[in-house]
């Protein structure tokens, strides 16, 4: 039964006051150093202080004047922040502590609140096995609790996953370099090109939604099991201890495969998983993130 007007808005407002907090608390500055002066455009030159750094000092002002100026550089402060997002059907899929339907809402406020905080834009471009949905980049709270809303209560008309064709469209539309997260369970083939084109002009994250249960299946007897991307459905033994080893291995190749794609096209990922915090672990990969930029 569809949820009223009410119960949308205050599941949207419970996630708000969740994620700011952990934001105001702990993302905030991490979002700040991982993300921030990447790129820096020369502002204004001044005379030379001392403790300034001597490697900016200007040679041909300092010349001119006959006393030492050096180049003061701003930081590139706005950021564009673009979040692919996939709605598909295997998003409403969850068996611990939250749907991926409902890690991705609470991922997208984090990052959301994160980038208004520091005075980005964000917007979201949602799919599934075509394009749903194009939220064109804005600041503002309101935005923020849109994108929350679609992520949570938006009804894909595909079921299907296509990441190739949602890579292809952000190339074509988003034409500014942008910080593109990717957030999907990435169960689908070959957006390998696409992936690398973004990686190239953007800098690109990729959070990688996993649940308990596609990793490990546990000894429950003969159950009756529906694809929520193909509809397939099909009888499972699982008392068979062959049938949950070859589960797990599949599972587990299946996690290597796309952890080693990541790996080769040099583009940073992390795993966070239904059950459990995710804080932890995303701050830790933001950590991860500000140290690999500074060596």
């Amino acid at each position: 039964m569809p949820l009223d007007t009410r119960e949308i808005l205050k599941k949207v407002r419970r996630i708000e006051i969740r994620t700011r907090r952990i934001v105001d608390d702990i993302i905030s500055g991490e979002y700040h150093s991982s993300f921030k002066g990447q790129g820096m455009e020369f502002d204004e030159v001044r005379e030379y202080l001392p403790g300034d750094d001597v490697r900016l000092i200007d040679w041909n002002v300092t010349a001119r004047y006959g006393t030492p100026f050096i180049k003061k550089f701003a930081e590139e402060r706005e950021l564009t922040v673009i979040i692919l997002m996939d709605v598909s059907g295997s998003k409403r899929f969850g068996t611990a502590d939250y749907f991926k339907s409902e890690l991705a809402a609470e991922l997208t406020a984090l990052l959301a609140f994160a980038a208004i905080k520091n005075n980005d834009k964000v917007g979201m471009i949602a799919f599934s096995d075509r394009i749903e949905k194009f939220i064109p980049p804005k600041k503002g709270r309101q935005n923020v609790l849109r994108l929350v809303r679609e992520v949570l209560y938006f009804e894909p008309e595909g079921h299907g996953t296509d990441i190739k064709g949602a890579l292809e469209y952000f190339n074509r539309v988003i034409k500014r370099r942008a910080v593109l997260f990717v957030i999907s369970d990435f169960i689908d083939e070959d957006f390998t090109k696409p992936l690398m084109v973004a990686n190239q002009k953007h800098d690109v994250v990729a959070i990688n939604l996993t649940d308990p249960r596609e990793l490990t299946i546990s000894e429950s007897g003969l159950l009756f099991l529906e694809d929520a991307e193909t509809g397939r459905k099909m009888w499972v033994d699982t008392s068979s201890r062959n049938f949950r080893e070859s589960f797990e291995d599949n599972a587990r190749r299946r996690q290597e495969e796309i952890d080693t794609m990541f790996k080769h096209l040099n583009v940073d990922h992390v795993s966070l998983s239904t059950a459990g915090s995710y804080i932890e672990q995303l701050t830790k990969f933001f950590k991860m993130r500000e140290l690999k930029r500074h060596h």
